[in-house]
C-alpha cells in the first residue's frame, strides 16, 4: 500500500480555483439536484488544468455532501438547493488551512480514543496488518533509512482497527500532513526514531492483548515525545 504524503500547500490554489469554477459553472447552467456534470476530462479542458486536479476537487466537494459521483454513470449535483450550495462552496473556499499545532492537538484527541477502539475490536486480521506496520517501520529505521511512510501506516492501521469508518477516513485526512510536518522533528533525528520502534511495539502488544486502557497508555507515553518536540514541553 502506497500512501502519498506529499504537502497539500501547493495545489490549495488551484483546488480553490477549480471549485469555483465548478460553482460558476452550475450556477450559469441552472443546474439542479441529479443534474450530471461534464466528465472530467471535459471540465480540465475548460478550466485547462489536469484531469487530477479536477478529480480532487470534485472529490473535496463529494465529502462535504455537494456532488455525487456515481461508476459508470458520471458526477452529479447532491440533493441541496441552489442558495444552499453556494453558501457551503463560499463556506468551503473562506476556510483556512489549519496550523500544525491544531492539527497535532487533534490527532493527539483522536488516536486516543482510537487505540482504545482497536484494542477492543481488531480482528486476526487487523492485528496483522498493525503487526506488518510495525515491523515494515523497524526495518526500515534500523536501517537507518527514513521510515516516515512506515510511520504513518502504522497509525493508519490502528485507526481501521477502530472499526469506526469517520475515524478512518479522518485519520487519512490529517495524518499525513502531520508525519511530514512532523519529519523536521521527530522522525528525521535517528534516536527519536529507534525509540519509536519500542513505541510502536508497546502500542501493537497492548491492542493484541486488546487491554484498551493500557493501549490509550502507551500512545500517551508515544505523544509525550511529540509533545515534547512541538511544543518545547520539558519533563
Amino acid at each position: 500500500m502506497k500512501i502519498e504524503i506529499l504537502p497539500k500547500n501547493e495545489n490549495d490554489a488551484i483546488q480553490k480555483e477549480i471549485i469555483s469554477k465548478i460553482r460558476d459553472y452550475i450556477n450559469y447552467k441552472n443546474l439542479e439536484p441529479g443534474d450530471k456534470l461534464p466528465s472530467e476530462r471535459k471540465l480540465s479542458e475548460n478550466f485547462e488544468v489536469s484531469r487530477s486536479n479536477v478529480r480532487e476537487a470534485i472529490q473535496t466537494l463529494e465529502f462535504y455532501g455537494l456532488l455525487k459521483s456515481k461508476p459508470q454513470s458520471g458526477t452529479f449535483v447532491a440533493d441541496i438547493g441552489s442558495v444552499a450550495l453556494n453558501g457551503m462552496i463560499t463556506d468551503i473556499l473562506r476556510l483556512e488551512k489549519p496550523d500544525f499545532k491544531s492539527l497535532v492537538e487533534t490527532r493527539i484527541l483522536l488516536e486516543l480514543k482510537t487505540v482504545r477502539l482497536a484494542a477492543l475490536r481488531r480482528s486476526k486480521e487487523e492485528l496483522k496488518e498493525i503487526e506488518e506496520a510495525l515491523e515494515a517501520y523497524a526495518k526500515k529505521v534500523m536501517n537507518g533509512e527514513d521510515a516516515v511512510q512506515e510511520d504513518l501506516l502504522f497509525h493508519l492501521a490502528i485507526a481501521k482497527a477502530s472499526g469506526n469508518s469517520t475515524i478512518n477516513t479522518f485519520m487519512l485526512t490529517i495524518t499525513p500532513e502531520i508525519i511530514t510536518n512532523f519529519t523536521k522533528y521527530h522522525v528525521c533525528d535517528k534516536n527519536i526514531a529507534f525509540i519509536g520502534i519500542q513505541e510502536h511495539r508497546d502500542i501493537y502488544e497492548a491492542i493484541k492483548k486488546q487491554d484498551p486502557q493500557l493501549a490509550k497508555e502507551k500512545m500517551k507515553v508515544h505523544f509525550k515525545m511529540l509533545y515534547q518536540y512541538c511544543y518545547n514541553i520539558k519533563d
